[in-house]
């Protein structure tokens, strides 16, 4: 247990830029007392003393506001940043190095007992503040979720998803070793030019018929300066792209 609490007190050192010590670490983070208390929780739930096991969770939702339930399973090293609010549903499955932020709920969308109904997350992920996982699927290895994002089914390795639903954002270019480095830790699942997709897709829609209407007033004066007589349309407001990006940022 104590070599765990070593391993956790380092991580957060290392991921948290505002802890400055291993004593404010222990003192003075919900997120670490949390997994501790969920240890002793999760004791208790597989040596069947469940009552127990609810309690010391209850006992420790009290104090630092997040609630695990003590049938999740939680790997080493798992960051839970700030805290306050995060919910994990009994059949959960958290691996190793992840991080969550506050908000955060990993929660089932079934009603039957028995089965798995809660989300697995493979070894760091990170889920952004406010996310909701719902559901009996997986987020893959180093997968992100943005915060405040929906993400109702899996998320493959290494992709990031944002949004209500969640979309996933796919890297159409080679990455950087600066955007490499920092996709190794994204705060709040934030990472390099990472613009939701149907923004980008209204965009290209956007400069596409900015385009389409510049070519047909081209071709509309060369047949006007051939003598061809075209049927002049109707007036209408002048296309913006320019205001129309805006309004899609």
């Amino acid at each position: 247990m104590f070599s765990n609490l070593r391993e956790d007190i380092r991580n957060i050192i290392a991921h948290d830029p505002a802890a400055r010590n291993a004593w404010e670490v222990v003192t003075c983070y919900p997120g670490l007392h949390a997994i501790v208390a969920h240890g002793w929780a999760r004791w208790c739930w597989t040596h069947d003393l469940k009552w127990l096991g609810r309690f010391i969770s209850h006992i420790a939702r009290i104090f630092t506001g997040v609630e695990i339930h003590p049938g999740a399973i939680i790997g080493r090293r798992v960051f839970i940043d700030h805290g306050f609010g995060v919910v994990i549903g009994e059949t959960a499955e958290i691996g190793d190095d992840c991080t969550i932020y506050q908000g955060v709920t990993l929660g089932g969308t079934s009603l039957y007992k028995g089965i798995k109904r809660h989300p697995t997350l493979e070894r760091g992920a990170i889920i952004g503040a406010g996310a909701q996982v719902l559901g009996n699927f997986t987020v893959g290895e180093n997968a992100k979720v943005g915060s405040n994002a929906v993400v109702v089914k899996a998320i493959p390795a290494g992709a990031t998803a944002v949004g209500n639903p969640a979309r996933i954002i796919e890297k159409s270019v080679p990455e950087s070793k600066e955007e490499s480095a920092a996709r190794m830790f994204a705060a709040y699942g934030i990472t390099p030019d990472g613009d939701d997709p149907l923004s980008k897709a209204l965009h290209g829609l956007i400069n596409n018929a900015a385009a389409q209407e510049h070519q047909i007033e081209k071709m509309m004066a060369a047949l006007k300066s051939a003598g061809i007589a075209c049927d002049s349309a109707p007036d209408s407001e002048k296309f913006n792209p320019d205001q129309m990006n805006k309004l899609v940022e």
